[in-house]
């Protein structure tokens, strides 16, 4: 059976050019502009023929060096230059290999990779950029490819970072600033590139550094976010808010507010606040899991009685201690043993990986008995029963005698 010959792994000029290419893709040619660093002449190894190959295929050997004369700048007139080396062969005689490629300069290594107007390109708005924000140097260093990716866009970032270098934390909306070219879609897509500029433009004093990431870019520069809404609906007639039952207002506005109830329900899950039966002299508001912390500033709620409503599970508890931080009479409704035991078919499991199983002081003596059960595996393995899972004769039967 013939054997397919082995392929040489001798240098060509394609791993020539690959080499090149490497460093540009790793930002090293494009730092080097930025910090002045020389990285030119450079010299590249070659693989090589081995002795043996010069005796056995010293054919191909000729070939390869064909190949690499033809492409280099001997021929083409810029590019490498072969180094070359001299040996003395018992069979062939006295031959010259070449060694390494010698790149003489930038411009020649740009030549060969096609990255000429893509260098040029970036040391216009490298220049105009240092202009104005000589800090931007390090910056540029590091990632000079994301100048490039946004090159299109480049003159309009650089309006946004002087706008935010005499505008710090403005409190107002994105769709507010007023910068020429530059509307609220534009900041929103950019968010995280403009973190990494802004944090090296602006004095620490002008961004919070605990706001992390893009959705808190409001937060973090001093603007003003979507506001967090409260979401309750009214359970009587008798008190809809000018004919209207369900109603969803900025917190601020919930915490500011007067209703004439006496009773306030909070429950977890959304299609729950909206199924929720009616109550004289009620409302639910719709808590959102943990985002039961919106209420903690709501000063009314001291005067209400205040029913809590969640998941039979290690969260539903958890979520009840940090209510009852903030609201210490809170009282829970369908969160106790008999509903668990009455709606086995409907138990679930909670995540291994996410389920609570810290210490819980704030509870009442009956639900931390039955948190520990759940945390421990008293009832089986992770067992969860969320709200929606409850029959609503049993939710209905459970609120008349709230």
């Amino acid at each position: 059976m013939n054997r397919k010959a082995p392929v040489k792994a001798w240098s060509t000029p394609a791993d020539i050019t690959a080499q090149l290419s490497r460093m540009w893709d790793d930002g090293r040619m494009l730092a080097a502009r930025v910090s002045g660093e020389s990285l030119f002449p450079l010299q590249l190894r070659l693989r090589q023929p081995g002795i043996e190959d010069i005796g056995a295929d010293f054919g191909e050997v000729q070939q390869w060096i064909r190949a690499l004369e033809a492409s280099s700048s001997s021929s083409k007139g810029c590019g490498y230059e072969l180094v070359w080396r001299e040996i003395n062969h018992r069979q062939t005689g006295r031959q010259r290999l070449p060694d390494a490629a010698l790149v003489p300069t930038e411009a020649d290594a740009l030549r060969l990779i096609g990255r000429q107007g893509d260098m040029r390109r970036f040391e216009e708005l490298a220049a105009l950029t240092l202009a104005q924000f000589p800090q931007l140097a390090g910056w540029l260093r590091r990632r000079g490819h994301a100048l490039l990716e946004h090159a299109a866009a480049w003159p309009r970032v650089l309006a946004i970072l002087a706008w935010f270098s005499t505008h710090h934390r403005p409190q107002l909306y994105l769709r507010q600033l007023d910068i020429p070219g530059v509307d609220s879609k534009f900041i929103e897509s950019r968010k995280a590139l403009l973190i990494e500029l802004l944090d090296e433009v602006l004095p620490p004093e002008a961004f919070d550094a605990t706001a992390i990431g893009a959705r808190q870019f409001e937060m973090r520069y001093g603007l003003l976010g979507k506001p967090a809404l409260v979401r309750f609906r009214m359970l009587d007639p008798r008190h809809y808010l000018a004919g209207l039952s369900d109603v969803s207002v900025p917190v601020a506005q919930f915490a500011g507010a007067q209703f004439d109830v006496k009773r306030v329900f909070v429950t977890e899950n959304e299609v729950n606040g909206l199924a929720f039966p009616d109550k004289e002299s009620s409302m639910v508001v719709f808590g959102g899991g943990y985002g039961i912390d919106r209420l903690a500033g709501v000063p009314w709620l001291r005067e209400k009685d205040v029913i809590y409503w969640g998941d039979i599970d290690t969260h539903g508890f958890a979520i009840l201690d940090r209510f009852r931080a903030s609201v210490p009479h809170v009282r829970s409704i369908m969160m106790d043993v008999a509903t668990l035991d009455s709606h086995r078919l409907m138990w679930g499991q909670e995540g291994e990986a996410t389920r609570f199983t810290g210490e819980l002081t704030r509870l009442s003596e009956a639900e931390r008995e039955l948190y520990d059960e759940l945390r421990h595996d008293v009832h089986g393995s992770r067992i969860r029963l969320e709200q929606e899972r409850l029959g609503f004769g049993w939710v209905s039967d459970a609120v008349a005698k709230a």
